[in-house]
Formats: structure tokens, C-alpha cells, sequence
């Protein structure tokens, strides 16, 4: 044989073994180690995402080790991918991988990690498919690639396991399952190497904190952010939005901005940003108006160009090889097309004073979106642009408002891993309220924010049940583009409706309070209770199936024992939906004693109990000690400066303590100390009576509070 043929051969078939890569753990903040295997791509969602770690949150959370297990992390290159294999034990549970909606506990299931629409199956296709896990055992595993993942969450089982599942007769035995048991998590990467990052705890909740504060820390949205808003009809004009915010006013509803959908544009679908000369023949003079009366303007928009757009010719050489809805899609990877689009935006909305925007369309459907094929002058693919779009969409515009020094928030399509800080909150197209509930719990372990938007319902009952959900979740929001729905379009629930509309707003202290904790601690306003202290999942255990043998079945068991209709909102309250039908539900309280939100009354301690709340409320309760700060009720969020009058409400018979957040509301001075945290004390004094305090506020510092009352809700 021809040695040099032999040779060749030989190399070949060494290029062909699996590669395995010795994982070196270096420390980059507290509690979090990268990995590297093979040769990483530059393009990454940490580099597109731009983000900076918030280092003093870090030194407020446990100091921490390498976990032992680390080095039994293995990573592998064959073919040009990379594989990664971690090692689970067997009672452990997997939580995130982006924004689920049906599912909270995750082993077991097979995720292609893609940005899509979501298609009613949680799959890994969704609108923030984010590469990184919670596990119940406190840590949690990052995986810094803009590709298109396949994660095998405990499933597969290897035949040199060293915990590998028994094979069992399914003819006569009642246990055998075909989902066998499998002790690790494996991830397929489609390129030659990866970056991988490991986060401690101790606890899941200190795993989900070190994730945030590494991305940048969660948004902290302006005040009016967190107020009431309304999206108005596709081809609304100037002066029918305006006679919805006068209605608004006259009827007593709060609303601090308004959404315009497509019919504000000369074309949509694809997009001109241009005004439409007919419908708003004066954007600045309509936008200045409706500032006169305490409302903002958000625009709806997607990046598509059409060719009748000012900047198409421009555009044309800095987008990709296929067009969406006939329109030109902009490569945001190149610095080009980022500047055209923004200076776009900034000449004819920002600066006549448009609030934010609601970014479109930038998740998928493979049948409108472009296609894996397509390619972009930067050079980056088509997979890798799909998965970090709506990075993209959110960074560009969130620069355009951070450079004149303004908050923004809106609403966009997509997002993923390190867009933790962007003003955005996620919304779609499906309904189920449920699901929306389930998606609002598992945003809390993935870093982005989902609203339950409320659009048009069947009955009263249903959208008193929306309505009521919406108020306690980031962007308390009626999405009305096609049912042109209003707060009262269901007279006989109206009043209720407002009821609950104006606790949002006498609420907002506290949701403030609680998206700066998320800011500057990285805990979520939302999230699972999972990740609170004194909750036990057995308790959520159906009765059927309290009986079965579940140990080789760990996907079974864990969507028998998991919760996803109930859910902790900021530090204190625990939120637990009402559904259209229901009359009745179970609410399952962690330990310690908790208390009704609306009586003070005692509900239970560390119990599932079964409420019947009757259609006018939402069950909620508060933890022993628990403090909420609210103001009066007000149509608008507090402005720059002005003062609010508090009412402080302590729960329960213990003592508490709670750090009341202020700043201007409005723009980044906080960021170069212009904030201050008050400190909020109930102490029981020597009679036996419970008795508050405030701090006084800083000398120089922000200062929002007129007056405090108390009120002791459980006394």
C-alpha cells in the first residue's frame, strides 16, 4: 500500500474520533467559572447581548466553591460539533431553558432550543429559547452559543453509566416505564467548540441571582412603565386615540401610555417607520397633546424595510439574501445597518417623543421568516441571526434611549440569554391563559420578562379573570389591535375591573421596589415557587398518583408534583390565578405563616387549602411579617420629583423589615448614585404592640415620600 495513502488514511480516520476536551474552570465574578471547549465561536449571545456584569450585587450574595462534581463535566468535538454531557443525580430537578409554557420542571424532555413562535408544545421552539438551567441541587449551567442547541434534559442513558437504569420485562412488570431514567444532561452544539459556564448557589435562588447580576442585572423600568397601558386598534387615528385617553380619564381608569399598532406607519408588513399622513397628518403636535394629559406613545413596528421606506436604498446593502413579507431584513450585526435604523427612528419618533417601542415578528414561523439558507453581508448565518434578532432589535433601540439619558420599556418578540437588562418585556400571539400563567413563572428562572396581556374575552368572568392576572405581572397591559376592547367593554365586571386597575397603580411602590431588587440583586419580581424558602413540592402531589412507584421515571414525577398556577410576586406575595369556570382552587402555602393581601386574616401555614374567592378577587397572601408600601390610588405614575403619600401595610404577628427603593423614575442618573434605599421597620414594643418606622432619607439623595401611614392588617 502507498505510505502516503496509508498515512492519510490513518489521519483521517484520528480526525474522525471524538475529541475530548479537558474542561478548565477559570473564575470570572463570584460563584460563576467559564469552561472552554474546542475552539468557541466569536459570534456568541453574550457578545451580541453587549452585557456587564452588576459586580456589587455580587458581594451581597454567598461566597462559594467550585462545586467537586465540576470536573465530571465532560465536553466532546466530532464532525465539527461539540457535545457536553453533566451529570445528574437521581432526585434532582431541572429548571428554565427559556420561556416554557406548559411545563415548569423540565427532566426528561428533549429541547431543540430555536427562536420561534411558540406552537403550543414546549419543545424548546419559543420566543426566548435561553441556554441556561436551574437545578434543584443549586447550581445552574450557561451555554454561551447562538446556535441552535438539542438538549437531552436526563434523557439517553449511556451504557457505562455508572447509575444506568435496570432493564426491566414490560410484559410482566408494572414499573417499566419508556422514558428509563438517565443521570446527566447532555447538550449538542452545531460548531467546533463552546464556551460553558458554571454558577453556584448555595441555594437555586442564589444560582438564578449570580445568572442576572452576570448578564448586566435585571431591567429597572421608568415608573410609568409599570403603570396601566392600553394598545389601541391597527388604523387608530390621531383622534380616535385621543378620544380613548379622554374616555380613559372620564371614567376613572388609570393609563400612563398607549400603544399604536400598525396603521400609524404609511405601510406595515413590510414597515416604512414612517408617520401615515391621513391618520396622523401631525405626529408631533398628537404626541405633545397626549404628554399635556399624562400619556405616552409607544409605536408598534417590525424591522422589515419596505422598498416605499426613506432608508430602503440604503438599507439594501446591509441586509440579508431573502426578504420578510417582500420586505428587506437589516443585518444588525453590521454597524451600518444598526446606525441607518436608528438614526430612522430617532429623527421621526424619539425626538418628537415617542416613549419605546413594541418590536414585532422577530421570533419566527418558518413559513414568513428567512430561511436557514439565507445568508447576511456580515457573514454571520442565518441560524445564528434567528437566535439573537431580538437581542439585537432590543439593544439598538434600548441605546437610542440610554444615550439622551431616558428610560424606555416595551415589548418585543424574542429574546435570549444576556438581554436580562434590556427594557423589554416578551408577549405572542397565543391565548391560553393558563399557559400564560405557567410561561410568567418560568421567565423568573430564564432572565426575561413575559406579560399575560389581556385582548378580548367570551364573558365577563373571563376577562375579569385576565385582568385580575395582568395586574400582578410586569406589564399590566390590554392588547385591544384586533378586538378594539376597552377596561369597561364588560359592564357587569367594569367596576371590579377598576378596582383592580387602580391597585396597580396604589401598588407601585412596591413593584418599583421590587424591579430595583431585580436590578441591583438579580432576584426576579416574578418567579416559580420553586424558589422559595419553606415550599415543598410534595405537596402538589395528585392523589392518584401518591401511590405509584415513580424512582425510574423522574419526567412522571415531576409533572406530578409540579406547580404552575401559583406564583411569588416581589419579596412578599404570593399570587395564586383564577381560571374562567373555576369556582374553587388549591393554593399550596410553603411554611410559615401567611396572611389574605385584601383582610389580614390568617390563611395557613406550610398547607394546601382550598379557597373559594368569589369572582370580585384574586387570591393572594402575604408572608408573616410581610411589608407592602402603596400609595394613593392616581390615573398616572408619579412624575420626576413629585412627592406620594404612603400607606405602609404590615401583615401578620411577627416583626419585618422591608428596603423601600427611590429615584428620579425616569432616567439612568441612578446609575452614578442618584438613588436611595429607606429602610421600613415593624418592632413590637414593650405593651405588646407592633410599631413601624421609616428611615429618613438621604441628604441629597431622591426623595419621593410626602407622608407615612401605617396599617396593621392582621391586628
Amino acid at each position: 500500500m502507498n505510505i502516503k495513502k496509508w498515512i492519510g488514511t490513518v489521519l483521517c480516520m484520528v480526525c474522525m474520533l471524538p475529541l475530548r476536551a479537558q474542561i478548565v474552570w477559570q473564575p470570572v465574578e463570584p460563584g460563576v467559572w467559564k469552561g472552554v471547549v474546542g475552539t468557541p465561536e466569536a459570534y456568541s449571545l453574550l457578545e451580541v447581548a453587549g452585557c456587564t456584569p452588576q459586580k456589587e450585587g455580587f458581594k451581597r450574595l454567598p461566597e462559594v466553591g467550585l462545586p467537586e462534581w465540576a470536573g465530571k463535566i465532560v465536553g466532546n468535538v466530532q464532525d465539527g460539533k461539540t457535545s457536553l454531557r453533566i451529570p445528574l443525580q437521581k432526585k434532582e430537578q431541572l429548571y428554565g431553558f427559556g420561556l416554557n409554557f406548559q411545563t415548569v420542571h423540565q427532566r426528561g424532555k428533549i429541547l431543540n432550543l430555536h427562536t420561534d413562535h411558540y406552537g403550543g408544545k414546549d419543545n424548546g421552539r419559543t420566543h426566548a429559547p435561553v441556554p441556561f438551567y436551574v437545578s434543584s441541587r443549586g447550581y445552574g449551567i450557561f451555554i454561551n452559543s447562538a446556535r441552535y442547541l438539542t438538549v437531552y434534559a436526563g434523557t439517553g442513558a449511556r451504557k457505562d453509566s455508572p447509575e444506568a437504569p435496570v432493564a426491566k420485562d414490560r410484559n410482566t412488570d408494572k414499573t417499566w416505564v419508556a422514558r428509563p431514567y438517565s443521570d446527566a444532561v447532555s447538550v449538542l452544539v452545531p460548531a467546533g467548540g463552546v464556551e460553558i459556564y458554571l454558577f453556584a448557589g448555595p441555594a437555586p435562588m442564589d444560582v438564578v441571582r449570580r445568572y442576572n447580576l452576570f448578564c448586566g442585572g435585571g431591567n429597572l423600568p421608568p415608573r410609568w412603565g409599570l403603570g396601566f397601558t392600553q394598545r389601541t386598534q391597527k388604523l387608530y387615528t390621531a383622534g380616535q386615540v385621543m378620544e380613548e385617553a379622554e374616555a380613559f380619564e372620564r371614567k376613572g381608569f388609570p393609563l400612563d401610555y398607549i400603544g399604536l399598532e400598525p396603521g400609524w406607519q404609511s405601510k406595515a408588513y413590510p414597515c416604512t417607520f414612517e408617520w401615515d399622513k391621513e391618520r396622523y397628518p401631525a405626529p408631533a403636535d398628537f404626541i405633545a397633546k397626549m404628554q399635556e394629559r399624562g400619556v405616552r406613545i409607544n409605536l408598534w413596528t417590525n424591522p422589515y424595510v419596505s422598498p416605499e421606506s426613506g432608508i430602503y436604498n440604503e438599507m439594501y446593502p446591509f441586509s440579508g439574501s431573502h426578504t420578510v413579507w417582500c420586505g428587506i431584513v437589516p443585518d444588525f450585526a453590521t454597524v451600518q445597518a444598526r446606525r441607518l435604523w436608528k438614526d430612522k427612528l430617532e429623527k421621526e419618533h424619539i425626538n418628537i417623543g415617542v416613549s419605546g417601542f413594541k418590536i414585532d415578528e422577530v421570533d419566527g414561523y418558518d413559513h414568513y421568516i428567512w430561511p436557514d439558507v439565507a445568508t447576511f453581508p456580515s457573514g454571520i448565518s442565518a441560524e445564528q441571526m434567528r437566535q439573537t434578532y431580538g437581542l439585537w432589535v432590543q439593544r439598538t433601540t434600548a441605546e437610542l434611549y440610554k444615550q439622551r439619558n431616558q428610560r424606555t420599556f416595551g415589548l418585543v418578540r424574542a429574546s435570549n440569554a444576556g438581554g436580562n437588562s434590556f427594557p423589554y418585556v416578551l408577549y405572542n400571539d397565543y391565548y391560553s391563559h393558563q399557559d400564560f400563567i405557567t410561561a410568567l413563572i418560568n421567565s423568573g428562572f430564564s432572565g426575561v420578562l413575559w406579560t399575560p396581556e389581556v385582548r378580548g374575552s367570551k364573558s365577563g368572568e373571563e376577562w375579569l379573570r385576565r385582568f385580575q392576572s395582568v395586574v400582578f405581572s410586569p406589564m399590566a397591559m390590554i392588547n385591544a389591535w384586533a378586538s378594539g376592547t376597552k377596561p369597561w367593554s364588560f359592564p357587569e365586571v367594569a367596576e371590579q375591573v377598576k378596582e383592580y386597575a387602580m391597585l396597580r397603580m396604589q401598588m407601585m411602590p412596591y413593584w418599583y421596589t421590587e424591579f430595583a431588587r431585580y436590578h441591583y440583586d438579580g432576584i426576579p419580581p416574578f418567579r416559580a415557587m420553586n424558589l422559595e424558602p419553606g415550599f415543598n413540592p410534595e405537596q402538589a402531589v395528585s392523589v392518584e398518583m401518591a401511590d405509584r412507584n415513580l424512582e425510574d421515571n423522574p419526567y412522571l414525577e415531576a409533572v406530578t408534583k409540579e406547580i404552575k398556577d401559583q406564583y411569588m410576586a416581589g419579596e412578599y406575595l404570593l399570587v395564586a390565578p383564577m381560571f374562567t369556570g373555576q369556582a374553587t382552587r388549591k393554593v399550596v402555602l410553603p411554611k410559615g405563616d401567611w396572611y389574605d393581601f385584601y383582610t389580614g386574616k390568617y390563611a395557613g401555614n406550610g398547607e394546601t387549602i382550598i379557597v373559594t374567592p368569589g369572582l370580585d378577587r384574586i387570591p393572594v397572601y402575604v408572608k408573616d411579617g410581610g411589608i407592602i408600601p402603596m400609595m394613593e390610588a392616581r390615573l398616572h405614575a408619579p412624575a420626576a420629583g413629585e412627592k406620594v403619600n404612603l400607606e405602609i401595610r404590615h401583615y401578620g404577628k411577627a416583626e419585618g423589615s422591608y428596603r423601600l427603593y427611590d429615584d428620579d423614575g425616569e432616567t439612568f442618573d441612578y446609575e452614578k448614585g442618584a438613588f436611595c434605599w429607606r429602610e421600613i421597620k415593624v418592632v413590637r414594643q414593650k405593651d405588646g404592640k407592633l410599631k413601624g418606622t421609616v428611615s429618613k432619607a438621604e441628604k441629597g439623595k431622591p426623595n419621593s415620600v410626602a407622608s407615612v401611614t401605617w396599617k396593621f392588617m392582621s391586628m
